[in-house]
């Protein structure tokens, strides 16, 4: 078989010929998958309801891929390095459909995901795939399990499902190994999960990130209110609620963003309610002047500016150009007029704006473990040795932003991590000339995403 991927040959993608499309795109860069849905979304418009499947198929593959694996290895009888990356993205294809999503008849999982082979000009490849998902659909009972063990598929929401033969490793003798290939995370991840908080957490932290997190809304009060915007949601027939943030609304079912009421007119933006409250710790008075270090893509940046009431001046610093895009097309969209963005160059501290600010933000570049639902690309990028390296880079922006704070003024740390060296140890002690006014830790899943921020005042 060749080694290079495949290029698709049909007249035009479906949803899971452009799932297959995101996943080998992604092999080869390192963006997130959001970006890249967003982009295959932009050349290959899709109906709604293929959209849908899409974005299932593509995060159900990249969070669940370990445990795909772990259910396929033992049918595929040549050897895995034998396997093309391509024709492992497809059995994850298949795979996700068989296992994890009930609405997919089990004939037609197998058969259009077969299909791909073809439309991806590798019609020789239809065979094995047909006969290992064959396999695999016999594999999987209709069963539920009450408990973690060798023949029990983790699902979502704390299900399991029972397997017609053990497939896992057995729970009780080799935790580690369970949950990291039943659940789909890093072995060396689980191992640490596993000495903080034990078993039952690090299961319960395995199933929250195993499934699509919450879409929660941040209502843009420079458009509109919360109240109006819940009425329109309810006028569209979408079921909304308000959150726990002031500005927060939570959809209770999935939804394609920009075909909810208001997105064109920039009524809201999806952030997270842990993601929120970054920006409240930090709560600018209009008119002051802010530094966002890291402001990319620009869901905290137009957060602070929502709270400014659209004035003053806020810097927002990045070293991707593209990904500053994003923060200037945000802004946009959301009638903000004060953000102007700053392109920096890494390990350059000439290009840092410099101050003095009222405020500032360091929303530091991190391990994102808090937040492995949302980018579950994450997990298979990520290594423990860079933990240091992210650590050193965290203090030095915390250093950089401190030093062109005025007196009097306030700073603001966060990360979506749940590590603690890149939290707690970061921020304690605080910056020279800072004291720690407050600091929260929010554990994934209860109720939202996992984050940490610290606030810093003048001392």
């Amino acid at each position: 078989m060749k080694s290079s991927p495949p290029r698709f040959v049909g007249p035009r993608h479906d949803a899971r010929s452009l799932a297959l499309q995101v996943l080998i795109d992604s092999q080869r860069h390192d963006a997130f998958v959001q970006e890249l849905l967003d982009r295959a979304f932009t050349q290959h418009p899709l109906p709604p309801n293929d959209r849908r499947l899409t974005t299932q198929l593509v995060y159900g593959v990249l969070r669940r891929r370990g445990t795909f694996h772990a259910l396929l290895k033992s049918l595929v009888t040549r050897g895995s390095h034998k396997v093309e990356p391509w024709l492992w993205d497809t059995l994850y294809l298949g795979a996700c459909q068989l296992a994890l999503l009930s609405h997919v008849p089990p004939f037609a999982a197998i058969h259009e995901t077969v299909e791909l082979a073809a439309r991806f000009g590798r019609p020789a490849a239809k065979g094995f795939l047909n006969g290992v998902l064959r396999s695999l659909a016999a594999l999987l009972t209709d069963q539920p399990a009450d408990r973690p063990a060798p023949d029990a598929l983790p699902l979502e929401g704390g299900a399991f499902r029972l397997l017609a033969r053990p497939v896992f490793p057995d729970p009780a003798t080799h935790s580690v190994e369970y949950l990291s290939s039943g659940l789909g995370l890093p072995r060396w991840l689980v191992q640490r999960w596993l000495e903080r908080y034990g078993f039952d957490e690090t299961l319960r932290l395995g199933f929250w990130f195993a499934g699509p997190a919450p879409l929660t809304l941040r209502v843009n009060p420079l458009r509109t209110t919360r109240d109006q915007f819940l009425a329109a949601c309810a006028a569209s027939n979408v079921a909304a609620e308000a959150g726990a943030h002031p500005q927060a609304v939570r959809l209770r079912e999935s939804a394609a963003v920009r075909e909810l009421p208001g997105y064109g007119e920039g009524w809201f933006t999806v952030q997270d309610e842990s993601a929120m409250r970054v920006g409240s710790a930090l709560a600018p008075e209009p008119g002051a002047t802010v530094l966002d270090l890291c402001a990319a893509p620009g869901g905290k940046t137009a957060h602070l500016a929502e709270l400014m009431q659209n004035r003053g001046r806020i810097v927002a610093c990045d070293i991707d150009p593209s990904r500053l895009e994003t923060v200037r097309t945000l802004a946009q969209r959301l009638g903000i007029t004060i953000i102007e963005t700053r392109l920096l160059r890494p390990d350059d501290d000439t290009t840092l704006p410099a101050g003095p600010f009222d405020a500032a933000l360091v929303d530091a570049p991190c391990s994102n473990t808090g937040v492995l639902g949302r980018r579950p690309e994450v997990r298979w990028r990520l290594r423990p040795t860079e933990l240091p390296y992210l650590v050193r880079l965290q203090r030095r922006l915390l250093e950089q932003a401190a030093r062109r704070v005025r007196p009097g003024g306030v700073l603001v740390y966060s990360t979506c991590s749940i590590e603690p060296e890149e939290n707690q140890a970061v921020a304690h002690p605080p910056p020279s000339g800072f004291l720690l006014e407050a600091e929260e830790a929010s554990v994934p899943g209860l109720p939202a995403d996992g984050g940490y921020w610290a606030r810093f005042g003048v001392g």
